[in-house]
Order: C-alpha cells, then sequence, then structure tokens
C-alpha cells in the first residue's frame, strides 16, 4: 500500500504550518501557574515542547504615555510604583536618579542611605515572594508560607515609614517622602538577625529537597551565551554563570562604598544555568542583601531629607539613560527633556519583558510541564512587562 504523503496544516494567523502529529495548547491567560495575564501558546508533539509563542498585552499600564502627559515629573513616581508592583521601592529608585542625574542634583548622605536600605529590603522582600511561589509552582506549599511569614515583617517595615504596604510613592526627586522612624534602624537589624536562620531553614525545607531538585535540575537550561545575546539580566543572568551586576559593575548610589558578593549559579546538582541555579541565586542575594543592609544602618549619618527636593522642575533640553539593578535585572529609563515641566518622551527598559523573551529557546524540547517550572524560575511581573 503506498504509503499518504503527510501535508501540513495551514492555520490563519500562525507563523508555520503546523505538522500533522503537532498540536496548539494554549496555557493561559487565566492559568494558575502563569504568574499573571500571560498567554503562552505551545505546539507541542505528545508531551514535548516543539515551539513557544507568548502572548502579552492583556495589562497593558500605559506608563509611558502617562508619563508624558503629568503635568510635572515629580507626578510619575506613583506610576513607576505600578510596574513591578512587587519592586516598587525599586522603580521608583531608578526613575529618581535619572531625574537627578539629568537635573545635577546631588542628594544628601542620609538619603542615599535610606535608599540602598529601601532598595535592599525590597530585593528580599521580592526574592521571598519569588522563591515562595516557585516553590508551590512546583509542588511545595510550606515554603510559600514561610516566605511571606518574613516578607510581611519587611512590609511592616515600609508601612510604618510611609504608610504603603504595596505601592509607596516614597522616593522622591531629590529626597524622600518621609523621614524613617526613630527605631527604624534597630527594627531592620532585628529583622536581618532573626532572618539569617530563616534562611537556612528555607535550605533544608526546598533547596535539596529531593522532589524540588529532579523537577528544576537540568530543566530549562540557559547557555551563558545565549543569555547575554538575548540581553538578560538579574538571577536570570548571573544563574548562566556571569557574574554581572550593575551594583557592582556600573556602580549608582553609593553602592560602591559596600562589601556583598555577586553570586552566580555553577550547576551544584545540574546543568549551569538550569531552573535550580536561577531559585539558587535568589537566595544566596538575600544572604547578600542582608550584608548590606548591616553595614548601610550602621553607617547612616543625620540629615534633612527633604533639603534637595526641588519647587520646580524644569530641565532643559537633554536625554538620557539611567539603569539600576532592580531585583529582577536591569531597569533602565530613558527620558527626554524638552525644557518644560513634564517629560517629553519616557522609555522603560524592563527586565522581565526581556528575560521573558528567551522562554521559547529555553523551553524547546522539554515537556508540558517543565514549562511551569521554567516559567516560574524567571520570576515575571506583568505589569512590568506589558508597563
Amino acid at each position: 500500500m503506498e504509503a499518504v504523503a503527510e501535508k501540513p496544516l495551514t492555520i490563519p494567523g500562525f507563523p508555520r504550518p503546523l505538522k500533522n502529529h503537532e498540536m496548539i495548547v494554549n496555557m493561559g491567560p487565566q492559568h494558575p501557574s502563569t504568574h499573571g495575564v500571560l498567554r503562552l501558546e505551545l505546539i507541542v508533539d505528545g508531551e514535548v515542547i516543539v515551539d513557544m509563542i507568548p502572548h502579552i498585552g492583556y495589562l497593558h499600564r500605559c506608563f509611558e504615555k502617562h508619563a508624558e502627559y503629568m503635568s510635572n515629573y515629580q507626578q510619575v513616581i506613583p506610576y513607576c510604583d505600578r510596574m513591578d508592583y512587587i519592586a516598587a521601592m525599586s522603580n521608583d529608585l531608578g526613575y529618581a536618579i535619572a531625574c537627578e542625574t539629568m537635573l545635577g542634583i546631588k542628594v544628601p548622605e542620609r538619603v542615599e542611605y535610606i535608599r540602598v536600605i529601601m532598595a535592599e529590603l525590597q530585593r528580599i522582600a521580592s526574592h521571598l515572594l519569588a522563591i515562595g511561589t516557585f516553590g508551590m509552582d512546583i509542588g511545595a506549599f510550606t515554603p510559600f508560607l514561610y516566605c511571606f511569614r518574613d516578607r510581611e515583617r519587611i512590609l511592616d517595615l515600609f508601612e510604618q515609614t510611609c504608610g504603603a504596604r504595596l505601592l509607596y510613592n516614597y522616593i522622591w526627586i531629590g529626597g524622600l517622602s518621609h523621614d524613617v522612624p526613630p527605631d527604624f534602624a534597630g527594627k531592620v537589624a532585628d529583622f536581618c538577625t532573626s532572618f539569617k536562620p530563616t534562611i537556612k531553614e528555607l535550605n533544608s525545607l526546598l533547596t535539596h529537597n529531593k522532589i524540588f531538585v529532579e523537577r528544576t535540575a537540568h530543566v530549562g537550561v540557559l547557555q551563558a551565551d545565549v543569555a547575554v545575546n538575548y540581553g538578560a539580566s538579574g538571577p536570570v543572568l548571573r544563574g548562566s554563570g556571569v557574574e554581572w551586576d550593575l551594583r557592582r559593575n556600573d556602580p549608582y548610589s553609593i553602592y560602591d562604598r559596600f562589601e556583598f558578593d555577586i553570586p552566580v549559579g555553577r550547576g551544584e546538582v545540574g546543568t549551569v544555568g538550569d531552573c535550580w541555579d536561577r531559585y539558587i541565586v535568589r537566595v544566596r542575594e538575600m544572604e547578600q542583601s542582608l550584608r548590606i543592609l548591616e553595614q548601610a544602618i550602621g553607617q547612616i549619618p543625620e540629615g534633612n531629607v527633604q533639603s534637595a527636593i526641588p519647587k520646580r522642575i524644569r530641565p532643559d533640553s537633554a536625554d538620557l539613560y539611567v539603569r539600576t539593578e532592580t531585583p529582577k535585572g536591569e531597569l533602565g529609563y530613558y527620558i527626554v527633556a524638552d525644557g518644560t515641566t513634564s517629560p517629553s518622551r519616557v522609555k522603560v527598559r524592563p527586565p522581565t519583558f526581556v528575560n521573558l523573551s528567551i522562554l521559547p529557546a529555553m523551553s524547546r524540547g522539554a515537556m508540558i510541564a517543565d514549562v511551569i517550572a521554567i516559567l516560574g524560575s524567571i520570576d515575571i511581573v506583568l505589569g512590568e512587562v506589558d508597563r
């Protein structure tokens, strides 16, 4: 009997013909493991991922246009909070530094130290959420509770300082909206002391758990050269063994005054650049953030946190790009000033938007169940991806 030739199936709007043994599976945007309103269009051959198309844009916040239509630069700060709402302090810091650079403002020493403290507390809080939800994606629920317990303690410190737990509007151009409470440094020191054994507890629960290791080791491997070529940053890049952190490689604020290490993936239980490496980089970054916090609270000087806040912001015509190291990677603000009180153009380079673009390359050849682990290891926030 003569074999019948396989005819590829052409689907309107699909980038290539679909082979007869392939199938399209939609994951999201309501899927509980997509970490937001993200739709993944999977092309599968049985249980194996042949290709993937991420579909974004379900949560567009119009940040850039909002920024351009504000009546002054300071009013943009609350909109920065709403991109990566899990790391709002870090978003505000990057925008404030960009505007201060454009205006030639030098903020007081006390402001610099408080900003670093807030940014590192935010880094720990962001990583705790990333680790807790990642563990829950894999099937481990208890670490999620431990992580959120400690994250709540950081949010308590934020609330005592500026009255908010999620969206802060705290770091202003030229200073801060409030000074920290009198007992703030002591409470941060207490948190650092109590959190160190918690990290060890987390390691015993999750890091070397047999099921967790088998679900994450050798899965979603991202080679260093591929990560660099795609423009990856943050734990996604460092998980591939690339020692690159803007706090060290392109210092801003006063980060050059502190001693800390840059954790990278080493393939300890699997392959360099796999899901487990990206996870462990975040765990070890929390330890390094504790080192920075202990140094900063011991050096914080006195001063007025609002003495450098300008009464009127009207920069000359100019443009600049400023980048900072947020918990998820390089956050860049490109601002064009035209001599008026509001920016003419604002463009944001969000780290998770770039990191998410690597998902198809990391997923080809993996199983459908592995997509959950790979996506969770990137640590995306759709408010920042869609911005």
